[in-house]
C-alpha cells in the first residue's frame, strides 16, 4: 500500500531524526538522492551527466538548500549548473558554498536553453500561490527542459493538492522521506509527473492518505468457496433506471453481474431491457445483502432511496438521482453501510457550494461529506478519493484513464461496488476496491482509445484476474 503523510507529521519526524543525526545529514541524503534520479535522467536523455546544462530554481528555505547540494553533486560529475534565486539575499549558505566548490556558477536570469531544471522554490511548508518572483521565474523555466521537483512542485498544496495560482508542471517530482497527500490528489498529481521516493530514514506513524495496490486489492476480493452458493456469495439489488434512462438499468447491472456477487436482483421499469441482455438477473424485490440506489433514476422516484435507506440493516450505495436532496439524518441513522458515489456536481450540490470549489479542494470536499453524512464516500474525478464515514482514512485511487470520462462508466462502477457490499465488503473497502478494477478496466478496454461504458464491464473479469493472479 502507497501512503502519504500530512506536513506536521513530515516535519515532526525530520526534527525527530534530525535530533539524533550529525547537523547536515538529513539534508545531504535528501540531496545524495535527488541528484541520484537527476542524473539518471540526464544519462537516459543525452547519455550522460558530463556536459549536461542543468539550472536550479532556488528558494530561501531548506528546499533551495536541497536543490544547490543536489546541483554541486551534479557539477561534480561534470554537469554546467546554473542557480538562479528567488531571494538572493536568502539562498541557504552551506548549498550556496557547495554549489560554488563544484564549480558550479549564480545567475540573475534563467537561461534561454537548459536540459534539466531543478524546482526548489517553495517546500512542503508553503501555502496559497507563488509569490510574484516566483511566478517569474517559473515563466521563464526553458520549453524544452526536463522538470524535476524538489519534494513538491512550487506551488502545490503538500497537505490537499490545491493550486491557488501558477504552479510548476514537474515531469518528475523526488519525493523525501514519504509522499504527501497532494502529490497524490489532483489538482496537485497533474502537476507531480512521475513521483520517485527518496528514503531518509524517517519514522511515521498513521498516513493521511493511503492508496491500494495489487496485493491490497487482492487480498480484499470476495472468493467463493467450496460451500458457497449464489445466497451465500451475496444478492445485490438494483434500483435503477427510467423510461428516459433505461440504459443506466443495464450497465449498473452489468457492473453488479461482474462484482463478486452471487446474484443481481433487478427493480424499476427498465426490466425488460435488462432482461434482453442478461437473463441471469431476478426481477421484483425480494431478499439482498446490499442495494445500489439512484443510477437514471430521473426526477420523481425519490420514494425508491427512502425505501431503500428505510431497512437501516442492509447497506445501501446512493448514486446519481438517488444523491438528490439526500438527508443526511436519515443515513447518519443507518446501522448497516452507506456508500454515497458523487461526482463533484453532486458533491457541491450536497455541500451547497460551486463545483469549482470541490474540484480544487477535492479531499476537503470527500471528507467533509464523509463527515456530515457518517458514510462512506467515493467522490468520483480525476481523482478518485473514498473517505470512510468515520474519517479514519481517505484512499485515492491510482487506477483509470481519461478515457473512462464516458457516458454510464458511473453505473457500471455503482453496479459493481454495490456487488462488492452484498458480498460482505465494507464502504470503503467496497468503494475502494470498485474504484480500483473499475480503473484497471477502463484502461485496459480503452487500449489509449475511446471506451463505451459497455466495454468497460466487459473487462471487469481480466481486470480482476490480473489482481489475484
Amino acid at each position: 500500500m502507497r501512503t502519504a503523510y500530512s506536513v506536521e507529521t513530515v516535519r515532526a519526524a525530520e526534527r525527530e531524526l534530525m535530533a539524533r543525526l550529525p547537523e547536515g545529514a538529513l539534508m545531504a541524503r535528501a540531496a545524495a538522492g535527488l541528484a541520484a534520479v537527476c542524473g539518471r535522467l540526464l544519462a537516459r536523455r543525452r547519455g550522460r551527466v558530463y556536459g549536461s546544462r542543468v539550472v536550479l530554481l532556488v528558494g530561501p528555505g531548506d528546499n533551495g538548500g536541497d536543490a544547490l547540494y543536489a546541483g554541486a553533486r551534479l557539477a561534480r560529475r561534470g554537469a554546467g549548473v546554473t542557480a538562479v534565486a528567488m531571494d538572493p539575499e536568502r539562498m541557504h549558505p552551506g548549498g550556496l558554498a557547495a554549489l560554488r566548490a563544484a564549480g558550479g556558477r549564480v545567475a540573475e536570469s534563467v537561461p534561454a536553453r537548459a536540459d534539466l531544471v531543478l524546482d526548489g522554490l517553495v517546500g512542503i511548508g508553503g501555502r496559497g500561490g507563488l509569490r510574484p518572483a516566483a511566478a517569474a521565474l517559473v515563466e521563464r523555466i526553458p520549453a524544452a527542459a526536463l522538470v524535476v521537483a524538489v519534494d513538491l512542485p512550487s506551488g502545490v498544496d503538500a497537505d490537499t493538492g490545491e493550486v491557488a495560482g501558477p504552479a510548476v508542471a514537474a515531469d518528475v517530482t523526488v519525493t523525501f522521506g514519504a509522499y504527501k497527500p497532494g502529490l497524490l490528489i489532483d489538482p496537485g498529481a497533474s502537476r507531480a509527473g512521475a513521483v520517485r521516493l527518496v528514503d531518509i530514514g524517517l519514522a511515521l506513524g498513521a498516513p493521511g492518505v493511503e492508496a491500494l495496490q495489487h496485493t491490497d486489492v487482492a487480498g480484499l476480493l470476495p472468493a467463493p468457496t467450496a460451500s458457497s452458493d449464489k445466497y451465500r456469495r451475496g444478492v445485490v439489488g438494483v434500483v435503477a433506471g427510467s423510461q428516459e434512462y433505461p440504459g443506466a438499468a443495464v450497465l449498473a447491472v452489468a457492473g453488479a453481474l461482474r462484482g463478486g456477487a452471487g446474484a443481481v436482483r433487478y427493480v424499476g421499469p427498465a426490466a425488460e431491457a435488462v432482461l434482453a441482455r442478461y437473463p441471469e438477473v431476478l426481477v421484483g424485490r425480494g431478499r439482498v445483502q446490499a442495494w445500489v440506489v439512484g443510477p437514471g433514476l430521473g426526477s420523481g422516484r425519490g420514494a425508491e432511496v427512502e425505501r431503500a435507506l428505510a431497512d437501516r440493516d442492509v447497506p445501501v450505495l446512493v448514486d446519481a438521482d438517488g444523491l438528490r436532496g439526500l438527508d443526511p439524518a436519515v443515513v447518519r441513522g443507518r446501522r448497516a453501510a452507506t456508500l454515497l458515489t458523487p461526482h463533484a456536481g453532486e458533491a457541491a450540490a450536497l455541500l451547497g457550494v460551486p463545483r469549482e470549489s470541490v474540484e480544487a479542494g477535492r479531499l476537503a470536499a470527500v471528507r467533509e461529506l464523509a463527515g456530515r453524512y457518517r458514510a462512506a464516500v467515493l467522490l468520483k474525478g480525476s481523482t478518485t478519493l473514498v473517505a470512510a464515514g468515520d474519517g479514519s482514512v481517505v484512499r485515492v485511487n491510482p487506477t483509470g484513464t481519461p478515457w473512462l470520462a464516458t457516458a454510464g462508466s458511473g453505473d457500471v462502477l455503482s453496479g459493481l461496488a454495490g456487488s462488492l457490499l452484498a458480498a460482505g465488503l465494507g464502504g470503503a473497502d467496497a468503494g475502494s476496491v470498485a474504484a480500483y478494477l473499475h480503473g484497471l478496466a477502463g484502461r485496459l478496454a480503452a487500449r489509449g482509445g475511446p471506451v463505451l461504458a459497455q466495454e468497460v464491464a466487459a473487462a471487469l473479469p481480466d481486470a480482476w484476474r490480473g489482481v489475484v493472479a
